[in-house]
């Protein structure tokens, strides 16, 4: 019910009464999460072996393509920053993993076809076993998020 709708009322069995609806309580606000800001590596310590491989093995690529990437926690998995512009993340879900890339559309060279999702703000690789991780085509989706991250917080910054 709406607040300010009108309720009818039986008041007699001849006339009917119109009063205002009770007002709803206002939406409850979402607190921040506990996790938001923390390290990352109590994510990667929280995931099950098979996934916790496929995870670490990203980490390293990340690691190794943008060594002054900042991860931490936003959304309950890693996200890794530069110049405070999203790079990309690791998201661990029951049975996959998914290294998600930000940047519009027709960022990433992907001839094999790879990467899903057609978002306006990246793509998505994902990952059931370590043998599937295309290593090569990985550090260059990353090396591309890398640039794509640095110029745009060079873009903010020149106002």
């Amino acid at each position: 019910m709406k607040t300010g709708a009108t309720v009818t009322r039986k008041v007699t069995k001849k006339a009917t009464r119109k009063t205002p609806a009770p007002a709803k309580a206002p939406a409850a606000k979402w607190g921040a999460r506990a996790d938001l800001g923390k390290p990352v590596d109590g994510f990667f310590a929280r995931q099950p072996p098979e996934l916790r491989a496929i995870l670490e093995a990203l980490r390293v690529e990340v690691e190794r393509a943008a060594p002054g990437a900042v991860g931490a926690i936003k959304w309950g998995m890693p996200f890794y920053t530069l110049d405070g512009e999203m790079m990309c993340a690791l998201a661990g879900h029951k049975t996959h993993v998914n290294l998600i890339l930000a940047g519009p559309p027709g960022t990433y060279a992907d001839p094999a076809g790879r990467l899903e999702g057609a978002g306006k703000t990246g793509k998505h690789l994902k990952l059931r076993t370590l043998a599937e991780l295309p290593r090569a085509a990985v550090r260059a989706w990353l090396k591309t998020a890398a640039k794509t991250a640095t110029k745009t917080a060079r873009a903010k910054a020149a106002g």
